[in-house]
């Protein structure tokens, strides 16, 4: 049982350490700053639920489980609101996004 609890816990570490590194690559690869914030807020949302189920996983003692899952609360509500204050400030900068073809909006 505990090999079978640790195999999916490593599943799912090494799975949201993979979507971080795609989140990461689509930072660099994007063309605007729209696809690119978010490439970040998913992956990082996603990367960051997975890595938490894997911890939770491993977790030795129920307090440590129940800090991890209020780590995952917290940043649940703070990354979405961090991408849509970075969104409405480049809207009111007046950077537009880039539509197909490479033309700006």
């Amino acid at each position: 049982m505990a090999l079978l609890l640790d195999i999916a816990s490593w599943l799912l570490l090494l799975s949201g350490a993979v979507v971080a590194v795609i989140g990461g690559v689509g930072m660099l690869r994007l063309p605007d700053v729209y696809t690119r914030m978010h490439a970040a807020s998913v992956t990082d949302t996603g990367g960051m639920i997975l890595i938490i189920g894997g911890l939770l996983l491993q977790a030795p003692h129920w307090l440590i489980a129940v800090k991890l899952l209020l780590v995952g609360l917290f940043l649940l509500l703070t990354s979405p609101t961090a991408a849509n204050a970075l969104a409405n400030a480049a809207i009111q900068d007046g950077i537009k996004p880039i539509l197909g073809g490479g033309r700006r909006g």
